[in-house]
């Protein structure tokens, strides 16, 4: 929590409650506050809305906050020479509450944990109509000829909202640690799988990297091995179409194309290709647009 301190040389006035506490069991949170050297706390509207639940905060001080109650923060600081804060968004036009605006939104806060405040608020009020004053019960005066603080007790209603805030602020520490430690498992075990993937990966690349090209060549090797192409026909005709078959996957070519290329007549390719699919070399899997028709290989036939 930010304050502007008193300058050197002049003492603070204390708070019988320290005010601190007071914010915290009301909002719940650390809530931004600014002291000024005569001993007046402002407070972020924005900061207290937010914790108290209010949707938005323009409409909560027109409703709740008199204008004497609300200030801009360069209006606040500038009233006693005083320089805005740096960091944490502290802006020129903050829309700045005192400790009693803060009440004022307290009181018109619907939020349960409130009650207890709010109650308080109205114990104080009766007390004063009735007494006279409202004063804090002393637990501990302080020692004669020193300046040590006097120690007050706070209101038991306010006390048990601090301690429920603080068991509560405590279970959602301890399961948000047990949130971050499973976090921190499941990452864990999902880098170990992007790893033992990365590895296989690099292994099949490898494989790959190490396997020799299948090239035309190799191809026609294959054939000739096996004896699947025999006459000068059906090998002219096979060697035209490896190059397709290999880095096409397919091979399409009209009957008249292959007869000029090959140097052989169309009759003569027909019987060729008619060759190459008997002996299981090349398997046709359509006609092309231009109607000429598709061969592949047999081992890609099915995609």
């Amino acid at each position: 929590m930010s304050e502007c301190e008193k300058p050197p040389g002049k003492r603070a006035r204390r708070d019988a409650m320290d005010v601190s506490d007071f914010v915290y069991a009301v909002t719940g949170a650390r809530v931004r506050r600014i002291t000024l050297p005569n001993g007046e706390h402002w407070f972020p509207a924005a900061d207290v809305c937010r914790e108290l639940g209010y949707t938005t905060t323009r409409k909560a001080l027109l409703d709740h906050v008199p204008e004497e109650r609300r200030e801009f923060l360069e209006t606040v600081t500038g009233s006693h020479s005083l320089d805005i804060p740096a960091g944490r968004e502290w802006r020129r036009d903050l829309q700045m509450v005192d400790l009693q605006g803060l009440v004022l939104l307290v009181n018109g806060c619907t939020k349960p944990s409130c009650l207890p405040f709010k109650q308080w608020v109205s114990e104080v009020i009766v007390t004063i109509q009735r007494e006279g004053s409202y004063t804090l019960r002393s637990v501990d005066a302080p020692l004669a000829g020193t300046d040590v603080p006097r120690a007050y007790a706070i209101p038991d209603q306010v006390a048990d909202a601090i301690v429920r805030l603080e068991q509560r602020n405590l279970r959602l520490d301890e399961e948000y640690a047990v949130m971050r430690r499973e976090e921190m498992r499941l990452f864990g075990r999902i880098a170990d799988s992007l790893d033992r993937i990365a590895d296989k990966l690099g292994a099949e690349e490898q494989v790959r990297d190490e396997r020799p090209a299948f090239t035309p060549e190799n191809l026609l090797a294959d054939w000739k091995a096996r004896q699947l192409v025999v006459t000068g026909d059906i090998w002219a005709v096979a060697a035209y179409l490896a190059p397709a078959l290999v880095n096409s996957a397919v091979a399409s070519y009209p009957l008249r194309v292959i007869a000029q290329r090959t140097g052989l007549t169309e009759h003569r390719v027909h019987d060729s290709l008619r060759m190459l699919l008997k002996r299981g070399c090349i398997r046709q899997v359509g006609v092309g647009t231009d109607g000429a028709p598709r061969y592949t290989l047999p081992r890609l036939s099915g995609s």
